[in-house]
């Protein structure tokens, strides 16, 4: 069961599997042919395929088909039924996939069984996918490949950040990207943002029924505008009161179209064991929805990164390296979870985002430029008894030993793994290697 925002490919993956495998596609669609979902009887998935073959004028052979079942979240009925065709007809591939399945999951009266319905959660493409689309897989192959003690070359640097400045303007959409990579002009790019935006807005009304479009719409509007920063339930819009605000934001998740960076305290693994429910940060589901709520200029060419705002510069930083680190996840269950850390009272400091990788708990400081202070990282690190941590920022790729006192007079010594925005994707296979215990006093 593919889960994923409206228009990020489930649909095109699915039929892209049964070509690459050879199998033909039974594709039904419930929001277009919402009457079939009567078909889908409990318990005898048989006569369920018999009956979708009276139906479609087709022959269904368990051996040589795939059975798709698309906008699922519209038939109970279906979703109640992929129980019985794991349990009695396992030699059937059966994908369903749903744009706002998580409002149908959360209200079906039947139990989802464990083991027999797999999740899938489907991001937009990732910063490699969108070199591939440009046919850039000669750079990929080389910035895919660094790891810390190598050098990447000044070249691979910069026609990587060239193409990263121009991602963080179209984003990962597919119908997008491949507009971009099909010569589209920027401002045709920007149209088409808006128009994705306004189809999530007209979305609303699905599930308008559980809350205001006004507070919906204003609640998206202030994910835009606090990016990097902790949502305020109280700052989403005047008039509207805490309990809507947080009702609104939960909606706007469980449709995929923005995602929480939960509080952790990081005071061990799993990072999800220190969270703080009044404590928490969000991001838009991709970037291009980010320039149409903002409404970032965009017509002959794209704005150049670095002439944009400096707090806007700090809030696209943040939005991308959200849906960088998404990807460094499986994404199986339900989806990746991204972390924060923030100083609770007393001195300001935060860390803009807390990952879990080979065992080890990684701070990431993000910088939208080459510079920057490090104050808390330097005390977080200290306080925690870390010994490596992760600079994102827009100088190539590094590795150096940190060796300073924090602004409390703590002597701190840790490693620092600088990469630039571009490679946060490839965090995984960047740490792999870095698994020998890092406590203080331990740094080489």
């Amino acid at each position: 069961m593919l889960r994923g925002v409206r228009q990020v490919g489930k649909t095109w993956l699915i039929r892209d599997l049964a070509a690459r495998s050879g199998r033909g596609l039974v594709e039904i669609n419930f929001e277009r042919d919402p009457g079939l979902k009567k078909i889908f009887v409990p318990g005898k998935p048989a006569q369920i395929l018999g009956e979708l073959s009276l139906a479609l004028s087709v022959d269904i052979d368990p051996a040589k088909n795939l059975l798709f079942l698309d906008e699922i979240q519209n038939a109970g009925e279906a979703l109640a039924s992929l129980r019985w065709f794991y349990e009695e007809m396992p030699g059937l591939p059966v994908a369903a996939a749903g744009s706002l399945l998580d409002f149908a999951l959360a209200e079906h009266s039947f139990s989802m069984p464990v083991g027999r319905v797999a999740f899938q959660n489907i991001e937009p493409m990732g910063f490699g996918e969108y070199l591939r689309a440009h046919g850039q897989e000669r750079l990929l192959a080389v910035i895919a490949s660094w790891r810390p003690g190598a050098k990447l070359s000044q070249t691979a640097h910069e026609r990587a950040s060239m193409w990263f400045g121009r991602y963080s303007m179209v984003g990962g959409l597919p119908a997008v990207v491949a507009a971009d990579a099909g010569g589209s002009s920027p401002g045709k790019i920007r149209e088409m943002q808006k128009d994705l935006l306004a189809g999530y807005r007209a979305d609303f009304a699905k599930y308008a029924g559980r809350m205001d479009r006004d507070i919906l719409n204003a609640a998206l509007n202030s994910v835009a505008a606090s990016l990097g920063g902790k949502f305020v339930y109280a700052r989403v819009g005047e008039g509207i009161k805490q309990h809507q605000a947080k009702r609104a934001l939960e909606l706007l998740v469980m449709a995929r179209l923005v995602h929480q960076v939960r509080y952790t305290s990081a005071g061990g693994l799993p990072l999800g064991a220190g969270v703080k429910g009044s404590f928490r940060k969000a991001v838009a589901a991709d970037v291009g929805v980010v320039h149409a709520l903002l409404g970032t200029p965009a017509a002959q060419a794209f704005p150049d990164f670095n002439s944009l705002a400096a707090s806007l510069r700090g809030q696209l930083a943040d939005q991308l390296a959200a849906l960088q680190l998404r990807l460094a996840d499986s994404g199986a269950g339900d989806g990746p979870e991204l972390y924060y850390w923030q100083r609770e009272g007393g001195r300001p400091g935060e860390i803009d985002y807390v990952a879990q990788f080979n065992g080890l708990i990684i701070p990431i400081e993000l910088k939208s430029g080459a510079a920057g202070a490090m104050k808390s990282l330097h005390q977080f690190m200290f306080d925690r008894k870390l010994g490596l941590a992760v600079r994102a920022d827009s100088n190539p790729p590094s590795v150096m030993k940190v060796d300073c006192r924090t602004t409390q007079g703590d002597a701190v010594a840790y490693r620092l793994v600088g990469v630039p925005l571009y490679l946060l994707w490839n965090l995984p296979a960047i740490l792999e290697r870095e698994q020998r215990p890092f406590n203080r006093g331990n740094v080489k």
